[in-house]
């Protein structure tokens, strides 16, 4: 009988088992690394049961694998008997994305944008009533570019980043209320939301379809498309990228048409919850 090296360093019989990735089945150190993602896709933690469904293998060799990624603290088990992601697994994860700067990640989509639209890409986050830009790129080529700069901020109802992000914090009118307060929110341009009913109709539209328009609401001549950005949580937006062009030079329903291309170009940055 065949053996497969697995990977706490023993041995076990090459049983049938789950595809992998380039055709053939799972063996060793693959099945191992298969149940760690799938480990990873149960956040409130998964039975043995459900993992030896998951990647189709038979349920003494998942065991085993879960006991090599015990062993080696990267998985656990909870007083449920369910297996989780282990501690050390995410201190590693967490210290790996601590050392990684946000804009090192984020400003390569950022360019591919830049130069696929010929427009300025931003990214920003929330912060109270205002979105802040952590990071930007303006395109390589045109006379005229957006006055934003990294670290400024904006009113975050009048912005696409901002309306994206908003759109999954406040769900309800009353807190779309609470949220805009006394005084009534800026008014930057004769487009810009004024009513908390309007906003509110907004957000619920963007949160529906997905993405956020500015039309002109921020700045005149200026309009952009944003897309939420997952790249600390698969549960919540950690921020938002947006494409903010010229109206003349790029009018809002290209940036829609364009809708797919954007979103792929955001695809490596973190993927939602399904």
């Amino acid at each position: 009988m065949k053996h497969t090296q697995t990977l706490d360093g023993s041995t076990a019989p090459g049983e049938d088992g789950a595809t992998a990735a380039g055709g053939g089945r799972l063996v060793g150190s693959d099945r191992v690394l298969a149940v760690l993602k799938e480990l990873a896709r149960h956040p409130d933690g998964a039975g043995l049961e459900e993992l030896t469904r998951a990647i189709d293998s038979p349920k003494p060799t998942v065991h085993r694998a879960l006991g090599a990624l015990r062993r080696a603290g990267l998985a656990d088990q909870d007083a449920r008997g369910r297996y989780v992601l282990g501690d050390e697994f995410l201190r590693m994860a967490f210290a790996h994305h601590e050392a990684r700067p946000e804009h090192v990640r984020i400003r390569p989509v950022l360019e591919s944008l830049a130069d696929r639209f010929g427009e300025t890409a931003h990214y920003a986050v929330l912060e109270g009533r205002e979105v802040v830009y952590r990071a930007k790129v303006d395109p390589p080529t045109g006379a005229v570019r957006l006055t934003s700069t990294v670290g400024g901020r904006n009113p975050a109802h009048t912005t696409g980043v901002g309306k994206l992000l908003l759109s999954h914090r406040l769900t309800t009118l009353e807190e779309v209320e609470a949220w805009i307060g006394d005084p009534p929110p800026v008014l930057r341009t004769p487009r810009t939301l004024r009513t908390a009913a309007d906003l509110h109709r907004d957000l619920r539209i963007t949160r529906d379809r997905g993405y956020a328009l500015d039309d002109q609401e921020n700045e005149t001549g200026v309009n952009c498309l944003a897309l939420p950005v997952y790249s600390t949580s698969a549960a919540a937006p950690s921020g938002a990228v947006s494409v903010s062009a010229l109206a003349y030079r790029t009018p809002l329903r290209t940036l829609v048409d364009a809708l797919d291309e954007i979103r792929a170009a955001l695809a490596p940055l973190g993927e939602p919850h399904r």
